[in-house]
């Protein structure tokens, strides 16, 4: 499957295996990057070698939550309300550009997200199974964007960067011409039930006393340190153990070693830091590798 994908999207063998990592935990995948980085053709890739149903949505600044949930149709003929899903149903959704929406509709996802459910019109839907949101945001530095807030980054389990393709990658690119056609050609890997299965078995993969004690002395860094304008919540720590466990079965261990949580802590945390000296939220990267280099891996 990462050997497919990295036919699509050259030379990011180690974002593709974040990306799936987070799916495998069960949780929803933020990219963060310049448009024209792949962003939507990896989100696409996913969606087809994991055999989803898959609805992309187009985020914009006059959209409203209607736009995203669905909406009530009063039917004349039968004299009552019909109502019309949005593209929210579906078991794997592309929030593209999610940040050039306002704050109101971007909060449409907030209970999608956590519950896997929609309340409207007071009445309780849910979602389909398994339920995904894979979200990508230009920079907050660009024009037209509202920032998210942190009620809404945190539903994140993982965010991640492209960046640029190296050198070979990009000649590749350049001589073979345009990836996105290649995307027609590929074919389910996989299902829902082989997803469970996968879920079931992260939870299985073992994680000893030494290790907790090591994610939660990084923790408890983030919480006492005046650099940090706020810690990681228990969601995030919970978060960053079960990404471990992912990390480890993707690399066929049956128990989790604490390179494996160095490994994802980057892209689990760094969305949810913030520095008391910038509140922009561009600081995460830097407090990560404070924590990496000043927390041990033995108390």
């Amino acid at each position: 499957m990462i050997t497919t994908l990295n036919g699509i999207l050259l030379g990011k063998e180690a974002q593709i295996k974040l990306a799936l990592c987070c799916l495998f935990a069960n949780g929803h995948l933020l990219i963060e990057d310049q448009p024209g980085m792949g962003k939507t053709l990896v989100s696409h890739a996913l969606a087809r070698v994991l055999g989803l149903s898959f609805n992309r949505i187009q985020f914009t600044s006059d959209m409203l939550p209607s736009d995203v949930l669905g909406i009530s149709i009063f039917n004349k003929d039968e004299n009552n309300f019909h109502f019309v899903e949005g593209p929210v149903f579906s078991q794997l959704v592309l929030a593209d550009e999610i940040n050039r929406a306002t704050p109101k509709s971007q909060s449409a996802l907030l209970e999608a997200m956590e519950e896997h459910q929609v309340t409207i019109d007071g009445e309780t839907r849910a979602l389909p199974s398994p339920f995904f949101v894979i979200a990508t945001q230009n920079p907050e530095s660009q024009t037209g964007t509202f920032p998210l807030p942190e009620s809404q980054l945190d539903r994140f389990l993982m965010r991640i960067h492209l960046g640029y393709p190296d050198p070979d990658a990009e000649r590749e690119l350049l001589m073979g011409g345009d990836r996105r056609p290649q995307l027609n050609s590929l074919g389910s890997m996989v299902d829902a039930s082989w997803l469970e299965s996968i879920w079931h078995a992260v939870e299985k993969v073992k994680v000893t006393e030494p290790l907790v004690d090591y994610v939660q002395r990084l923790v408890q860094y983030t919480r006492r340190e005046s650099d940090f304008a706020t810690g990681i919540s228990p969601r995030g720590a919970l978060g960053l153990l079960k990404a471990a466990r992912a990390w480890a079965l993707i690399h066929e261990r049956s128990h989790v070693v604490p390179e494996d949580v160095q490994a994802v802590l980057p892209s689990v945390v760094e969305h949810r830091l913030r520095s008391t000296a910038d509140h922009s939220g561009h600081g995460g990267g830097a407090l990560t590798q404070r924590m990496l280099a000043r927390v041990d891996v033995i108390g």
